[in-house]
């Protein structure tokens, strides 16, 4: 196992990994509010988180991530009113949408995902031992954290407590830095919202409780890694930090990592402004989840992501070059023998793409690395210089790399007729994809003209536009077998022959 670095919020810097456990990783990751669609900003965080747990099993560890699902908290309950339906069946729409939207972004199911209204005892449970403590008290039928009992409250944001004021409370799950005071545990029952009957009085738990409960159930009171975006540092996780500590009296993360804010042509995403795109919102503009997720993790976790449509169509057109780079690898005939120059090349390309994600997961790093690789070994296998015993070399190296990037293999064509979200051969008219005859068929295995290859890609084009992308790459096979090789680049199709 390499040495990994990693920035950890509650330190303020970057420190070396040691897990609790030598081959073992816990982690805990807050995952969707489930009031509606999860949007590219949710996306953003999950990719990450993603890269994060791919590459730990790549390292050798085993992983076992918790994901929470934030089935009842304001904006859940509201929701769920507008639209007439109780809080389960409002919920559970969202539930299953999310899940289909991971299976489309390649996101690795965790190991445990759990769903917060599944879990209502045990929050009363911790609640109960936060009063036995000293740390919760009941006002007006709700039960409030007292923050000026746990002393290390703050650590995490690093926020000024000075101006805090003994006994201001506030009941919202969501409140900003100038809003410093007890915060709600436990929420009296009101009038048109859901509510338990429990020990503490009829109500629902307020958001925060919600992720400590579930977090220490399954591992325990103190472990590895809590993650998230950089928007739960406070008040959500610096009020996790309290209320656990406060009740069982041990560290309860060890290292916290926060993903940075997505934002849209350098604007914060918002629905005022029209900017808030969902993942089927981008499907339905033609672009395939491979290339959302390769965008989502081409700037590293830390660092802002400004999101422009012209970044997607460059995130298309790199996936592009990398497969076509792989079906080269694949398909190509090359001259016996191997070179040692090339051999150490793929692995030099190796080393350095893992050593950049040891480093705090600098993906860009990462990318850089491949892309070196896939230009050096274009350019010889243009010149007639790539052998036929480096091929291995090469497509290890590859492979090694999306096991944790995931968009080299593109599968997503079945999910998205699956799942209703693109249309079915059957749904695309023969006049908008011409499909070839049997004579047609016959010149790609003879020399093709240069119009007949422009004509070609054109029809490739049509088929991608209707996101028919088996019938793309159906066309991109029969010209490869004709001689003729693609590359989609920024500017449009390249062509050459091979």
């Amino acid at each position: 196992m390499m040495a990994l670095r990693f920035y950890n919020t509650l330190a303020g810097k970057v420190e070396e990994f040691q897990p609790l456990e030598d081959k073992r990783v816990r982690i805990y990751t807050c995952g969707l509010t489930v009031y509606g669609y999860a949007h590219i900003g949710n996306y953003r965080s999950f990719v990450f988180q993603d890269i994060l747990r791919r590459f730990l099993k790549y390292q050798g560890y085993e992983v076992v991530q918790v994901m929470n699902l934030t089935d009842v908290d304001d904006k859940t309950i509201r929701n769920a009113n507008a639209a007439g339906l109780s809080l389960r069946d409002y919920t559970d729409r969202f539930i299953e949408a999310f899940d289909i939207d991971r299976q489309l972004l390649n996101l690795e199911k965790p190991e445990i995902v759990v769903r917060a209204t599944d879990h209502i005892d045990d929050m009363v449970k911790l609640i109960q031992t936060l009063e036995q403590k000293g740390y919760a008290y009941k006002s007006e039928g709700s039960y409030y954290f007292r923050v000026e009992k746990f002393s290390d409250y703050g650590k995490l944001s690093r926020i000024d407590l000075s101006g805090i004021r003994a006994g201001a409370r506030v009941d919202a799950d969501e409140y900003d830095k100038a809003n410093v005071r007890d915060f709600v545990l436990w929420k009296a029952a009101k009038e048109g919202e859901p509510f338990w009957d429990t020990p503490l009085g009829p109500g629902r738990p307020g958001w925060h409780i919600e992720c400590s409960v579930m977090s220490m159930k399954y591992l325990g009171e103190t472990f590895d890694i809590h993650s998230g975006g950089v928007d739960l540092v406070f008040p959500h996780h610096e009020n996790e930090i309290a209320q656990s500590e406060a009740a069982t009296g041990k560290p309860f993360v060890r290292y916290w990592l926060h993903g940075e804010h997505l934002v849209v042509n350098g604007k914060k995403m918002s629905k005022s402004l029209g900017n808030v795109y969902t993942l089927r919102d981008l499907i339905g503009k033609g672009y395939r989840p491979t290339a959302i997720r390769y965008l989502l993790a081409s700037v590293p976790y830390r660092s802002i992501l400004n999101f422009t449509f012209d970044g997607l169509h460059q995130a298309k057109q790199s996936v592009e070059r990398l497969r076509n780079f792989h079906f080269r690898l694949m398909k190509e005939e090359f001259p016996a023998g191997r070179t040692a120059e090339l051999e150490e090349r793929a692995a030099a390309a190796r080393r350095k793409f893992e050593d950049a994600l040891a480093d705090n997961l600098n993906t860009s790093e990462a990318l850089a690395a491949i892309f070196d690789m896939v230009h050096e070994g274009n350019t010889a296998m243009d010149q007639g210089k790539f052998l036929d015993g480096n091929r291995a070399a090469f497509l290890d190296t590859l492979a090694r790399w999306d096991q944790i990037f995931a968009v080299l293999e593109d599968n997503d064509q079945v999910k998205l007729r699956q799942f209703g979200l693109v249309k079915s051969e059957q749904e695309v008219s023969s006049e908008e994809v011409p499909v070839p005859n049997g004579e047609a068929k016959k010149m790609l295995v003879e020399t093709l003209s240069d119009e007949e290859i422009e004509r070609r890609i054109t029809e490739r084009e049509a088929a991608r536009r209707h996101r028919d992308f088996k019938r793309g790459d159906q066309i991109r096979d029969e010209l490869f077998k004709g001689g003729v090789l693609l590359e989609d680049t920024k500017a449009g199709t390249r062509w050459k022959r091979i």
